[in-house]
């Protein structure tokens, strides 16, 4: 399995990072932020599934485009993969008519360009040899993590999403036998600490602090950090590490499971 970032920032500027989007072989996407757009027609065509963890924009910015781009190329609907919350707001707000026509009805209802999977924490869905489990998060919104599994082999990668403090969602990434990499994020330095708290993301010390409750022994690496911010964080995270082996995740990397 082989799993490409796309995008990885907390924001769009600076050099490589992009806001979040993990493509996954050639046809399925982990949310779809601007790293997206780097993806010409014939990739975004072959991309039959999107699990988006939240709602927020840059999670999201280039779902309705790949929709609007590629639809009428395609012989099936592309498969949104959500919980319903966000299934719910996403429809609300984006395929409104308003702020963009709604694709689960055209080209037509029975025809769409569209369709929706619900996704409930701890059910799995499996496509081909992969196997993608919604995991326990804790945002300011409905949100979930990832769990990517490798069913040929047994590897793992966890993406956390965002979050913050979250006990249910160690339980689930200590349980996991073979846990190559952990994907968390860390939006914030410790300067930010209150905004961090007020909008539900790790800040520095509050994610050293919480990887001591892992059991396991990934490689880890640290996504949606703030593009003003990345090198406060960089260095801040890299002085607390410890024994853990932190790398700040940077959009092109491909990661093999």
């Amino acid at each position: 399995m082989r799993v490409e970032i796309l995008g990885c920032s907390g924001g769009i500027g600076g050099t490589a990072r992009r806001t979040t989007s993990l493509l996954i072989d050639d046809d399925v996407l982990i949310d779809a932020g601007t790293g997206v757009t780097d993806l010409p027609l014939p990739a975004l065509k072959a991309v039959d599934h999107v699990f988006v963890s939240h709602a927020h924009l840059d999670h999201i910015a280039c779902l309705p485009f790949i929709v609007d781009g590629v639809g009428e190329m395609r012989n099936t609907p592309l498969t949104m993969h959500a919980t319903q919350e966000t299934q719910d707001t996403i429809r609300k707000h984006i395929f409104n008519g308003l702020i963009w026509p709604d694709f689960s009805v055209i080209p037509s209802p029975e025809n769409p360009y569209l369709c929706f999977n619900t996704l409930e924490v701890g059910r799995s869905v499996v496509i081909k040899n992969r196997s993608i489990t919604a995991l326990p998060a804790n945002h300011t919104v409905a949100a979930v993590g990832f769990q990517i599994d490798n069913l040929n082999n047994g590897a793992t990668l966890v993406f956390s999403g965002d979050t913050t403090t979250c006990p249910p969602m160690w339980e689930t990434i200590n349980a996991i036998a073979d846990l190559r990499y952990l994907l968390i994020e860390n939006t914030f330095p410790n300067s930010q600490r209150e905004l961090a708290i007020h909008t539900k993301h790790f800040y520095s010390s509050l994610l050293l602090a919480e990887l001591r409750r892992l059991r396991v022994t990934p490689e880890i690496f640290i996504t949606n950090a703030k593009p003003a911010m990345f090198a406060q964080i960089e260095k801040e995270l890299l002085q607390g590490a410890g024994a853990h082996n932190i790398k700040m995740l940077m959009a092109e990397l491909v990661l093999n499971l």
